[in-house]
C-alpha cells in the first residue's frame, strides 16, 4: 500500500472556536460582545447595574483588528 502524495500549497486557516462563541458580527460589519461581571457576587450590585450588564455592546476600536483576525472575518 502506498500513500497518496501530499498536495503542495497553503494550509487552510481555522477560526478560533472560543472567539466564535463570544463574538457576533452585525449586519454593518461591526463586532458585538457580551459584558462581563454578571456571573457571581451579584448581591452587592445594584439592580440597574445588573440590567445594564445584560446588554450587548460593541468591541472597542482598539480590539477590532485582533478579534477579526481570530474570526477570520
Amino acid at each position: 500500500m502506498s500513500r497518496k502524495p501530499k498536495k503542495k500549497g497553503k494550509l487552510k486557516l481555522k477560526t478560533k472556536r472560543a472567539a466564535v462563541k463570544r463574538f457576533r458580527m452585525t449586519a454593518n460589519g461591526k463586532i458585538k460582545r457580551g459584558q462581563s461581571m454578571k456571573r457571581h457576587i451579584l448581591t452587592k450590585k445594584a439592580p440597574g447595574r445588573k440590567r445594564g450588564l445584560g446588554a450587548v455592546v460593541l468591541v472597542s476600536d482598539a480590539d477590532v483588528a485582533q478579534v477579526k483576525r481570530m474570526l477570520l472575518a
